[in-house]
């Protein structure tokens, strides 16, 4: 592949602008020879491998709902550059308004996934409104620096770029510095310096989503220390950039699952992937941060965008907790055991948790704030404060739904091909049924609700919960960080400057 094919994503964007993409035209995007390996093998393409086709598909929605028609007020905004519409996950906010005309958009993409597609292109596309908000604190760097983020922040929302991103070094050695490890080439940095570019080298992780994506996002989103200067990037490359290589874990779609056993697992495993750079070449114009530790740092809490990004994610999530209510209670429903007392306290602590996520997501608008140059900020300590308790919450609502679902997830057919066989079937319809629905019906519920919580798809999500955010021990450092203690503290010194009344002095 020659470096004017590997880069033609790039150099078309900076040139042009387009339509409202479609799933149609997203598919045949993904057919730009990237090099994905899955299984010991080369996927020649991820439109059509049986493991990887229906993820596509479920993103390929994504912009078919965003380019309906009837769909234009809420899903888009006009572009400031071209004039035409563009993706509401790209806009910068600048009212509390256009803050909630965000979260509504993420929403109904969410609603399309049942909040089980965590790193939809909404999500990095926040990160990168953050920083184009903010281009002087790139600038510290370097004037280009700050143009170049507010170039690749526009040629992404004007052409509907998928950005995925890969943010942290891999677990090799977490006792050395990245510049202290074996090989100076393990965590992902620059190798070269050229007169039109650079070079990197190493890997990065987690990048979700990435396989499906137009371009990938590096930079390192952990503290990095003097010496690890090579390290200490920001920059965007095409996803099929030669060089650039995606190993996702193990898929949970396979080719002899159906969607009636696994109607999540088959749908909706947007993957994780190591992703390793073997000398890929980035031009100038496609970095925003050179090798510097204080902007590489600073871009996460200096820039609105740590905030933007995951507010996209709370949304996420508070639907996913919708969609989880909804299988909690259609299955209380099948059960008969809707009404039972016990039942009723137990839905009504899911109901308490999943309401405190909802309602802290809507107050991250409500209490924004507008800094001195008009960009809206959501409330950082609302967003950390939901998203510290979030692994906490997440695991009780699980064992909850396991305590009300007794041993009915496993006891179901072995598989839907059981209800063909008329000796079997026969059976099953009379002892599987339940008080509200046939036996088909009810093993349906039943697979949909052991895919969302014991499946290996299941498992992953809980794991992806409880980490995606990072460690929970920073999101507290960061509430920490962020708390109002000054007006708390001041309540204490009031109370103690309190004249002394009565008895003994």
């Amino acid at each position: 592949m020659s470096m004017s094919q590997q880069r033609t994503p790039v150099s078309k964007a900076a040139t042009s602008s387009a339509p409202l993409r479609t799933g149609a035209e997203y598919l045949k995007s993904l057919r730009d020879g990237r090099r994905v390996f899955l299984d010991g093998e080369l996927v020649k393409d991820v439109t059509e491998h049986p493991a990887l086709r229906e993820a596509a598909r479920s993103i390929a929605r994504l912009y078919d709902i965003a380019a309906a028609p009837e769909n234009r007020e809420l899903m888009t905004f006009t572009s400031p550059k071209t004039g035409q519409p563009v993706h509401r996950g790209y806009q910068i906010p600048k009212s509390h308004a256009d803050l909630k005309a965000r979260r509504l958009f993420s929403e109904k993409w969410a609603e399309s996934n049942f909040g089980l597609m965590g790193r939809t292109p909404d999500h990095v596309a926040g990160f990168f409104c953050g920083f184009a908000a903010k281009p002087s604190v790139f600038a510290a760097g370097g004037r280009q620096f700050g143009e170049n983020v507010v170039r690749i922040y526009e040629q992404a929302r004007d052409n509907h770029i998928y950005m995925s991103y890969a943010i942290v070094p891999p677990q090799i050695d977490r006792s050395k510095p990245a510049h202290k490890q074996s090989d100076p080439a393990l965590h992902a940095g620059v190798v070269k310096e050229r007169d039109d570019g650079i070079v990197i080298s190493g890997a990065q992780q987690l990048a979700t989503g990435g396989i499906y994506s137009d371009w990938l996002h590096l930079s390192c989103i952990q503290p990095l220390q003097p010496g690890d200067e090579n390290y200490a990037n920001g920059l965007v490359v095409p996803v099929n950039a030669s060089g650039l290589k995606f190993y996702p874990r193990r898929a949970f779609a396979k080719p002899d699952m159906n969607s009636v056993d696994y109607p999540l697992s088959t749908r909706f495993d947007e993957t994780d992937s190591y992703v390793v750079f073997d000398n890929v070449f980035v031009p100038w114009e496609n970095v925003y941060c050179y090798r510097n530790i204080d902007i590489c740092r600073d871009q996460w809490r200096m820039t609105p965008s740590h905030a933007y990004g995951n507010l996209q994610a709370q949304v996420r999530y508070a639907v996913k907790l919708r969609f989880m209510m909804g299988l909690a209670k259609r299955m209380n429903e099948n059960t008969g055991h809707d009404s039972n007392p016990p039942v009723q306290i137990a839905m009504g602590e899911l109901a308490a948790l999943a309401s405190i996520v909802d309602s802290m997501a809507i107050a991250q608008e409500v209490v924004a704030t507008i800094d001195n140059e008009g960009v809206v900020w959501p409330s950082r300590t609302t967003l950390y404060a939901v998203m510290a308790m979030q692994s906490e919450f997440n695991g009780r609502m699980l064992e909850l739904i396991r305590e009300l679902s007794g041993s009915a997830m496993i006891t179901l057919p072995s598989s839907a091909e059981d209800f063909d066989n008329p000796e079997i079937a026969r059976d099953l319809e009379r002892y599987m049924r339940s008080a509200s629905s046939d036996a088909k019906t009810r093993m349906q519920l039943l697979r949909l609700l052991w895919d969302f919580l014991g499946s290996e798809f299941g498992s992953r999500h809980q794991q992806y919960e409880k980490f995606y955010g990072g460690g929970t021990y920073t999101v507290k450092q960061n509430i920490n960080r962020l708390y109002d203690y000054k007006r708390a503290t001041a309540l204490v010194d009031a109370a103690l400057a309190l004249p002394p009344v009565g008895g003994k002095r």
